[in-house]
């Protein structure tokens, strides 16, 4: 019979993260948190209908997102804050990039198995990056998403590695730009660069501006599929070659084994599956990597392979207090 309960919460797990990307959707943890609003406030606020805002915001309640008080109105709770738009470590972008793009690819779960294919592409018509390319505001919930996910690794990466040893750091596919800022911000012996696509160099440029460490940082436009900046100590990729196949890492390798100096080191950092049947994260997230940009998470025997066959010796992998490893290797 538990088997059975738990079987139930896990088919019907869609019905609460959908509650979660409606809350953030229509910001109703923004509404409420200074002060309680009945469903009836909340619809008028949201354009929505009140007898069906106030069945939603009942099941909300159910789980832990709002509570109902005696006088009928909605309050926050420590989970909605985590929802509001308007904090640091906010969940509301990952939250609406999950309930949007992501919650139809993994509809599609069953065509990409029959086919293996990315369910992504037969939805939206071209691969992932290329759509967040031609649509500013998807990007934009991206980024943020991006920063609510792997922000909180960035101080433990940080940490966790000596990047002392190195006077140069080139952040390949680097982004928003977070994790190389909390890097130099720890270790302020280190310059660094980061090397990405013009369309997202220029979003790094607005999420940097106000960094303590911006004048350190080098912005370059480019692809990583053509070239990597020379002569940088250490290359990083942080979840980039978990995007792509073997073949696409391939090119990206090469692409880096070009441009780095004899005794440059490079760092892979991604979620390194472990043996065994125990629950990480990695495994999940690798079946979103197979619906959406076609890639996966690999296994260290599977990194060593992927490097040795472009060049590399792996060297070491080095966890983290998250679940994210550096993967480091160097020059074969």
């Amino acid at each position: 019979m538990e088997d059975a309960v738990q079987m139930s919460k896990m088919i019907t797990g869609a019905w609460v993260s959908q509650l979660v990307y409606v809350i953030a959707k229509l910001k109703i943890a923004d509404l409420i948190a200074e002060e309680p609003k009945t469903a009836e406030e909340v619809a008028g606020l949201t354009d929505t209908q009140p007898d069906m805002m106030s069945r939603f915001l009942r099941a909300a309640a159910s789980v832990g997102l709002f509570a109902e008080n005696d006088e009928h109105q909605f309050e926050s709770t420590p989970l909605a804050e985590t929802l509001r738009s308007d904090l640091p470590h906010s969940q509301w972008a990952l939250a609406i990039m999950m309930g949007e793009e992501h919650y139809r690819c993994w509809g599609e779960l069953l065509y990409s198995l029959e086919t293996g294919k990315k369910s992504f592409d037969k939805l939206y018509g071209q691969p992932v990056f290329e759509y967040l390319g031609e649509h500013p505001e998807a990007a934009k919930i991206f980024d943020a998403a991006m920063t609510s996910v792997h922000g909180r690794e960035s101080l433990p990466m940080a940490k966790a590695y000596d990047f002392s040893q190195f006077g140069s750091l080139v952040d390949i596919g680097g982004g928003n730009g977070s994790l190389l800022a909390t890097i130099l911000g720890e270790h302020g012996s280190v310059n660094g660069a980061i090397y990405d696509l013009p369309n997202v160099i220029k979003r790094t440029r607005e999420s940097l501006a106000s960094s303590p460490v911006a004048d350190r940082i080098e912005l370059i436009s480019g692809s990583f599929f053509e070239s990597a900046p020379e002569g940088y100590d250490c290359y990083l990729m942080r979840h980039i070659i978990h995007d792509w196949t073997d073949e696409e890492c391939g090119i990206i390798l090469q692409n880096c084994h070009a441009a780095m100096p004899d005794g440059a080191k490079l760092l892979v950092a991604e979620s390194v599956i472990p043996p065994g049947n125990e629950p990480f994260f990695g495994k999940l997230l690798d079946l979103t990597m197979m619906l959406i940009p076609g890639g996966k998470e690999r296994t260290e025997e599977e990194y060593r392979k992927l490097f040795a066959e472009n060049g590399f010796t792996l060297t070491q992998v080095v966890p983290t207090e998250t679940e994210v490893s550096f993967v480091e290797a160097v020059k074969a």
